[in-house]
């Protein structure tokens, strides 16, 4: 999910199609100039985005910006974006998203939903949060 602030100050969140590139402290993602993230973006950049698979799940905030770079769009093109952007990557409406990453706080909780279930409930009986899974923060290096 990505969370932009709406006009009205109010968080605004959107499932997204994470771009899968190596990972290097930003965050990419393709975006339409048509699209309401835009003018959000430009009034305030701060921006977060969760991501979920399996047990695992990080959210990570930076401050966005809005990027035409066709080398770096051709890097991460898929055929299958079309759907989004019907002339590829002459689309003129196609941008980018940059997200450097200034914290990320993540949670890997171990098994599924019954193992989990049990973990909670042990916890609560005990007190004991240690089967809980592991929880902790990120702030990546600063960047030169």
């Amino acid at each position: 999910m990505l969370t932009t602030i709406a006009a009205d100050g109010y968080p605004h969140s959107r499932p997204m199609t994470l771009q899968d590139v190596e990972f290097d402290g930003d965050v990419w993602f393709f975006i339409s100039r048509a699209s309401v993230k835009v003018p959000e973006i430009r009034q305030d950049d701060r921006i977060n985005i969760s991501i979920h698979e399996d047990s695992k799940y990080v959210s990570a905030s930076g401050r966005a910006c809005i990027v035409e770079d066709r080398k770096k769009a051709e890097e991460m093109w898929n055929p299958l974006y079309k759907a989004y952007f019907p002339q590829g990557l002459d689309d003129p409406d196609l941008l980018l998203l940059k997200i450097p990453i200034e914290r990320a706080e993540y949670w890997d909780s171990p098994g599924g939903t019954v193992t989990r279930l049990i973990g909670f409930v042990e916890a609560y009986v005990t007190g004991d949060t240690s089967k809980l899974g592991e929880h902790g923060n990120i702030r990546p290096k600063a960047r030169r």
